[in-house]
């Protein structure tokens, strides 16, 4: 099920929330919520290159949260939430994965193996393994908690100063 997003409350304390929604926990659902988040921040005019680097780590976060905080139940939601500060672009995605941080930074487990190709190909290390070392690299900062039943991954992003413009800041 895919709810709407719901409007967002403003505040000049905190984050301004650009949008919130819920998926079901089904392949293809990460193309729906990187398409929701590039719709939200498509106002702030990031750089191509920055905007191509968020939709990939949003993406990938929402592909691990299906796969494995709700285990491809369906009637499970993943629930992504997209925030702005002066600076910042913040998107949290949120599963039903507590307990299972093995994989995780700050999760309770050991990180995992940096993906080398030729360890893959040889057999060293398993095919999978490229979501989280993708996004590492695509956000500036990755935090992951867990709360009760949830788990969170909170993906953030520098952005350009206002006036920059398309083109120019991060890239």
């Amino acid at each position: 099920m895919n709810r709407a997003a719901r409007p967002a409350p403003h505040s000049r304390d905190g984050p301004r929330r650009l949008a919130a929604f819920g998926l079901a926990s089904v392949p293809g659902s990460e193309r729906v919520a990187l398409a929701q988040v590039a719709d939200s921040v498509a106002g702030l005019n990031l750089p191509p290159g920055q905007l191509n680097k968020l939709k990939t780590a949003v993406a990938e976060a929402t592909m691990n949260a299906i796969e494995h905080g709700n285990s491809n139940r369906s009637e499970l939601e993943v629930d992504i939430e997209v925030l702005r500060t002066d600076a910042e672009i913040i998107v949290t995605v949120t599963d039903h994965g507590a307990g299972t941080d093995e994989g995780w930074p700050d999760g309770g487990g050991e990180d995992p193996d940096v993906p080398d190709l030729d360890r893959k190909l040889s057999g060293e290390q398993g095919p999978r393994g490229w979501g989280l070392f993708l996004i590492r690299n695509m956000v500036d900062r990755l935090d992951v908690t867990t709360d009760g039943e949830r788990r969170t991954v909170r993906l953030t992003m520098r952005t350009p100063p206002a006036g920059a413009g398309p083109g120019k800041g991060n890239s």
